[in-house]
């Protein structure tokens, strides 16, 4: 069976495709506005909407098949931005091999296990709009901990907005971080959840009159130093070893210091999803329809804008698939 996956959540339209075996192909286009900072819902879905053939036709090409040669459509059905999952799913909708929706988190998850080789570990999920720690048990993906507010991506990409940084602001506060020193910040972690709003509030009240170097420094410290915390607590909790960092914010090396350092310290193993498949690709969800569909799993097949990672049933049958 050959899957080929749509991505449309957010600013990415991607295709991908996998066999059960390797991922044979990947391609995407990343919306990116003109004027000011964000993603503008009508300007990604008509981006979406201009480049989803080409996209799905380099990917194709790539893996040299036809659309004929597909078994299975999977698509990114949601948590995502109910325009741009809409400009996907229209182009979905009117082709001709059998359809099937995936969740879009729990395909982060499993193209970070599949790659990985983890079996069954705990999850830190970090990208734009989620923080969330994770992790399969009885039955369905379940979350030990959250953000109460923004994704750990949004805030740092609005305090990248406020400090005149370019878009998107990880990249550059990592850099910055760098040479910079500490600076007091609020610490905010509520049981097992998150809350990252108050922090940036304060890191932006300081701008212009600490160095900036010192602002980017001590936000990641903060912002990290929860998140390993709220991580350390899962594995001890679940009695798991083995952690997996993935979503776009993994590829920031700071981050995956301290979660290294706090695993090593346990004796569990760590791990990141590798930079190319972390943020959002069609190839996660061609991977997870794949495995849905081995295991006769079923699909809502139309766009789920507010699902969330610990709806969807996730049977042993479709966790315990090996390579």
């Amino acid at each position: 069976m050959i899957a080929l996956g749509i991505e449309s959540t957010a600013h990415t339209f991607g295709a991908g495709i996998f066999d059960g075996k390797r991922i044979l192909a990947e391609v995407r286009s990343v919306y990116r506005p003109e004027k000011g900072w964000g993603i503008v819902p009508l300007e990604a879905a008509k981006h979406h909407r201009q480049v989803c053939q080409e996209v799905v036709d380099k990917t194709l090409s790539q893996a040299g098949l036809k659309l004929s040669d597909i078994d299975l459509l999977a698509f990114s059905r949601g948590p995502g931005l109910p325009l741009c999952l809409q400009a996907g799913y229209e182009w979905v909708r009117k082709q001709k091999p059998e359809k099937i929706g995936v969740n879009h988190c729990i395909a982060h998850l499993e193209i970070a296990r599949w790659l990985t080789g983890f079996s069954d570990p705990v999850c830190v999920y970090v990208s734009g709009a989620n923080t969330q720690i994770v992790s399969w048990v009885s039955g369905k993906y379940r979350v030990f901990g959250e953000t109460q507010d923004i994704g750990i991506g949004n805030a740092l990409d609005k305090f990248g907005r406020e400090a005149g940084l370019s878009f998107p602001a990880g990249p550059e506060i990592e850099k910055l971080a760098k040479k910079g020193k500490w600076v007091e910040l609020p610490y905010t972690v509520k049981g097992m959840d998150l809350s990252f709003s108050g922090i940036l509030s304060q890191a932006k009240r300081l701008l212009g009159k600490e160095r900036l170097e010192n602002l980017c420094f001590s936000l990641q410290e903060v912002f990290f130093a929860m998140v390993t915390e709220v991580a350390e607590r899962a594995l001890a909790h679940l009695g798991k070893n083995q952690l997996i960092l993935t979503g776009g914010v993994s590829a920031n090396l700071r981050l995956q210091e301290m979660l290294e350092t706090m695993c090593r310290e346990r004796g569990a193993r760590f791990a990141a999803c590798p930079r190319q498949y972390a943020g959002d690709n069609g190839a996660m969800i061609a991977l997870t329809g794949f495995l849905m569909k081995k295991a006769g799993l079923k699909s809502p097949i139309k766009p789920r804008p507010a699902e969330r990672t610990d709806e969807p049933p996730w049977p042993e049958k479709v966790f315990k698939y090996k390579k």
